[in-house]
C-alpha cells in the first residue's frame, strides 16, 4: 500500500469540495479561466474515485489530487475489459518534489486491484513523467490541417446518406453521441460511460469556445437511422481579401467507410471556411486513405494514451491474439512485483489464451512498461526490440510474438481525458 508523505492525509473527496478541487487543478495547470465560470460547468469526476492529499496543519488544504474514470467496457484486441482512466493528477507547486505523485500513483494502483481493473490508461500532460511508474506509450494520435475543398476519393454508398447540421445539445444529442461512440470496437477507444462524463462532454460553456461559435453537430443518417456524427466549431475571421474562417473538428465517429466519406465531404465544404483542423485521429483512420493528397493536409502526430498493466494474467487473458502463440515472457516490474517473473502465454489465434507462471526458460525479456506499449497492438514487440527495449532470448520467438500481439485495427482514442 502507498506510503503517504509525512504530515499529509489521504482524503476521499466529494462534491462539497469541488471548489477546492478546481483551485488545486488551476494551480497544477495554469489557466486564465475564471473559477466562478468553471463551477458552472458540469463536473466530470466520479466522486467515489476521486482522492486528495490534504495538509491538516493548514485547515485541510488540498495539496495533491488524483481521480480515475470508470471505463468498464474498454475495447482491447478481441474483447473488452474494465479499465481505470487515471485523470486530474496534480500537485500544488509548493509541495513538489516531496513524493506526492508517487504516493498517489500507488493509491491508484491499489484501487485498481480492489476494483478488478487489470489495466490503467492515461493521457499525459507531460509524457516524460509516467514511464517510471510502468506506463508505456500505447497509442498515437494524428492531426490534419485541411484546406477547404480538399479532394476525397469516391466511396460507394456515400451519396445515399443524408446529413443534418444542428446545434449540439445534451438533451437532443447526448444519447446519440454516447451510443455511437460506445459502439466503436477500436482497441483503446475509451468512451464516456459515466453520466458525469456525458454531461460534461455535451456541455457548451463559453470557457470551451476560445472565441469560436457554439458547438455544432453533423449527423449522418442511413434510412433515417444515425450512423455517424462529427462535433465541430467554426471561427470567423476576415482580412482585405475576404473570409479566413476556420473549423475545428473535435470528434467524429463513422460506422463504415461510406459514412466517413459523407461526413468529411460536408465538413470540407463549409462556407466561409478556408481551413479545417482535426487533432485526435488514430493513425489508421480512413480519412488518410480517402484523401487524394494527404501531404496537402499537413499531417502531424503525437503521443496519445499510455497503458499500465496492473494485473498481468488478467490483462493478457482479457485480449486475443491474431496468431497462434506459445511464449515464455520474463517480466520485470519494480512497482508491482507481483507481475514480475516468468509467465507462459499460450493461445490459438483469436481464441481464449492461458497465462500461468512457469519455471521454463524465457523466450523474451522485457519490462512491464514495454508490455503496456505492445498490449493494444499499437507498437510491435519487434519495434521495441529494435529500440533496445525487448530482448530476444530464443531466436525466432520475437517475430512470432510480434505477429500475435498485433491487431488488424490500430488502437486510438478520440478525446483527451
Amino acid at each position: 500500500m502507498a506510503t503517504i508523505p509525512a504530515g499529509l492525509d489521504l482524503v476521499a473527496l466529494d462534491a462539497e469540495r469541488l471548489r477546492d478541487v478546481l483551485e488545486l487543478d488551476m494551480w497544477a495547470f495554469p489557466t486564465g479561466d475564471d473559477i466562478e465560470e468553471m463551477l458552472k460547468i458540469p463536473n466530470p469526476l466520479s466522486w467515489d474515485r476521486t482522492f486528495g492529499l490534504a495538509d491538516p496543519s493548514d485547515g485541510g488544504r488540498l495539496v495533491g489530487l488524483h481521480a480515475s474514470y470508470p471505463f468498464a467496457r474498454c475495447p482491447v484486441p478481441g474483447g473488452r475489459l474494465p479499465v481505470a482512466g487515471l485523470t486530474w493528477v496534480g500537485v500544488h507547486p509548493q509541495w513538489r518534489r516531496r513524493g506526492l505523485l508517487s504516493a498517489m500513483i500507488d493509491v491508484h494502483f491499489a484501487h485498481c486491484r480492489d476494483r478488478g481493473e487489470p489495466l490503467s490508461l492515461l493521457t499525459a500532460s507531460e509524457p516524460a513523467i509516467y514511464g517510471r511508474f510502468g506506463y508505456g506509450l500505447s497509442t498515437r494520435k494524428a492531426g490534419l490541417t485541411l484546406r477547404r475543398g480538399a479532394a476525397l476519393r469516391d466511396v460507394p454508398g456515400a451519396d445515399e446518406l443524408s446529413v443534418v447540421f444542428e446545434t449540439a445539445t445534451a438533451a437532443r444529442h447526448g444519447e446519440l453521441v454516447a451510443r455511437l461512440h460506445g459502439s466503436v470496437e477500436r482497441p483503446g477507444w475509451v468512451t464516456r460511460e459515466s453520466a458525469e462524463l456525458q454531461r460534461y462532454w455535451m456541455s457548451d460553456s463559453p470557457v470551451f469556445r476560445g472565441g469560436a461559435e457554439a458547438q455544432r453537430i453533423l449527423v449522418a443518417e442511413r434510412d433515417g437511422e444515425p450512423v455517424g456524427y462529427a462535433l465541430f466549431r467554426r471561427k470567423g475571421a476576415w482580412d482585405e481579401s475576404g473570409s479566413k474562417g476556420s473549423a475545428h473538428v473535435q470528434e467524429y465517429v463513422a460506422a463504415d467507410a461510406a459514412v466517413a466519406r459523407a461526413i468529411w465531404g460536408r465538413l470540407l465544404d463549409l462556407d466561409l471556411v478556408v481551413e479545417v483542423t482535426v487533432g485526435q485521429l488514430p493513425l489508421d483512420d480512413p480519412l488518410f486513405l480517402q484523401l487524394v493528397d494527404v501531404r496537402a493536409a499537413r499531417p502531424s502526430w503525437q503521443d496519445n494514451t499510455w497503458a499500465r498493466i496492473i494485473d498481468l494474467p488478467a490483462a493478457l487473458v482479457g485480449r486475443r491474439y491474431q496468431a497462434d502463440l506459445d511464449v515464455v515472457l520474463e517480466l520485470s516490474d519494480a512497482r508491482l512485483p507481483g507481475n514480475a517473473g516468468r509467465w507462459r502465454l499460450s493461445a490459438a489465434a483469436f481464441d481464449v489464451p492461458t497465462v500461468e507462471r512457469t519455471s521454463s526458460p524465457a523466450d523474451l525479456a522485457l519490462d512491464i512498461r514495454e508490455l503496456g506499449s505492445a498490449y493494444l497492438g499499437g507498437f510491435s514487440l519487434a519495434g521495441l526490440a529494435a529500440a533496445g527495449l525487448v530482448a530476444e532470448l530464443v531466436p525466432g520467438t520475437l517475430a512470432r510474438a510480434s505477429v500475435a500481439f498485433g491487431w488488424p485495427v490500430g488502437p486510438g482514442s478520440s478525446w483527451i481525458f
